[in-house]
């Protein structure tokens, strides 16, 4: 394993959650390669290999499309996350991937000034290289609890 390796996904990881803490939903499908998977789901379901997640999408397509529907259709009370990232653990490596683990912890600010712990977990990921420039293939959003807040709209 690199530091180079460990650096660039560390830049990745970081500009992902910039993207989403300032509200730049539009730009966050561009960090997902056309072909992907994206899934919240629970450390238990996550354990026990069930596939069913809390959310699904797998193009990039769809990612847009839930962007979308989170600005034009869907009704929920205004807030933003702030996300604390912990460093990737490089799991595998070649020439054309990454596979990383990543903790992260997400606290919600409501409209009101309310704030909270509003997941915590870990990010299991493929990444594709592509010439340095690296694309997500596959992110498992690995959620520590089994409780989820009915405002999981914005993407962790």
């Amino acid at each position: 394993m690199s530091q180079d390796v460990v650096n660039l996904i560390n830049h990745v990881q970081g500009a992902y959650a910039r993207c989403i803490d300032n509200g730049q939903l539009e730009a966050w499908p561009d960090f997902f390669e056309e072909n992907c998977t994206y899934k919240i789901t629970t450390a238990d379901n996550y354990a026990q290999g069930l596939e069913a997640g809390v959310i699904f999408a797998n193009s990039r397509g769809m990612l847009r499309d839930r962007v979308a529907s989170l600005r034009e259709a869907n009704i929920y009370e205004r807030h933003v996350y702030r996300h604390f990232l912990g460093q990737p653990w490089i799991l595998a490596e070649d020439a054309a991937e990454v596979s990383s683990e990543t903790s992260f912890f997400v606290a919600r600010i409501m409209r009101d000034g309310t704030t909270d712990v509003y997941a915590t977990g870990r990010y299991l990921d493929v990444y594709r290289l592509n010439g340095g420039a690296p694309k997500l293939r596959e992110r498992i959003v690995v959620c520590d609890s089994s409780r989820f807040d009915t405002l999981l709209a914005l993407p962790l």
